[in-house]
């Protein structure tokens, strides 16, 4: 459980996730700043610091820092952590997602009024109306689709030439995960799919997700790729890939899997 509202003491120790704007401060060697609270040279408030957990016996903080002043080359974003060990992913994706919902819950989005931290639990109250807020978590399914030894690969608008990915989209209302990726296949490519099969899931605070992936197999259509969505989508011999994502990524390990599979 993630603890907050916290008075550190200066010789407090512990592993520290500083955080502006998203993005996380790294020391002049390039690593996350370690030991004692008062050795940062840093203030926050009570609301800007929060216990997000232990990392074998080392306790680990979140600490949202408005003012520090650093070299632009000592922040960094979450993503240099996805070569790292998983769980250290994990606590950047944590305390990258809890900064910026401390940040966007300062106050009541139902009456304007000064939200304060709930004491037991990760959650902002208005103790004028009673409005609760709590982190948000935007699920996001991938598929990766088959069509006897190929795969079925798409370049978004985002990516650079020649990189290519599995199929993805958020989960809309009232929508299952299964739905959802039937849907979003649809919608961006233009073919139907069948046997759909959960492989895992993967936070990623990029600002806050949850990605959630599927294997599924082709049943017809044609591609014809979603306009301002996907710029180029084909299928891919599993012995002849282009550029694709990186093992350490929820998509890379689903190709891998279907290769795999496959015996390739």
């Amino acid at each position: 459980m993630i603890k907050h509202s916290i008075s550190l003491r200066p010789n407090q120790q512990g592993l520290w996730f500083v955080i502006n704007r998203g993005r996380i401060w790294l020391n002049a060697v390039g690593q996350l700043p370690q030991g004692e609270y008062g050795s940062l040279n840093l203030s926050a408030e009570p609301e800007q610091i929060c216990w997000l957990g232990r990392r074998g016996a080392e306790e680990v903080y979140l600490l949202i820092n408005h003012d520090h002043i650093a070299n632009e080359d000592e922040w960094v974003s979450a993503r240099e952590f996805l070569n790292m060990e998983e769980e250290l992913f994990q606590f950047a994706a944590r305390a990258v997602q809890v900064a910026l919902f401390l940040q966007t819950h300062r106050f009541c989005g139902q009456c304007g009024s000064a939200m304060a931290l709930v004491n037991w639990e990760l959650a902002a109250l208005c103790n004028k109306c009673g409005h609760r807020c709590y982190p948000r978590i935007a699920p996001c399914v991938l598929v990766g689709i088959v069509k006897d030894d190929k795969i079925l690969l798409a370049r978004s608008s985002r990516h650079r030439t020649g990189f290519f990915s599995i199929l993805a989209g958020f989960v809309e209302s009232a929508e299952t995960l299964e739905q959802a990726a039937i849907r979003e296949v649809k919608e961006e490519v233009g073919v139907d799919i069948t046997n759909l099969q959960y492989v895992g899931s993967q936070p990623w605070p990029f600002p806050h997700s949850l990605m959630t992936g599927f294997i599924a197999d082709y049943v017809a259509g044609d591609i014809v790729c979603q306009p301002q969505e996907i710029e180029e989508a084909d299928w891919f011999a599993l012995d002849d890939l282009p550029e694709v994502p990186p093992l350490q990524t929820l998509s890379g390990q689903i190709i891998a899997q279907i290769k795999q599979r496959a015996g390739k």
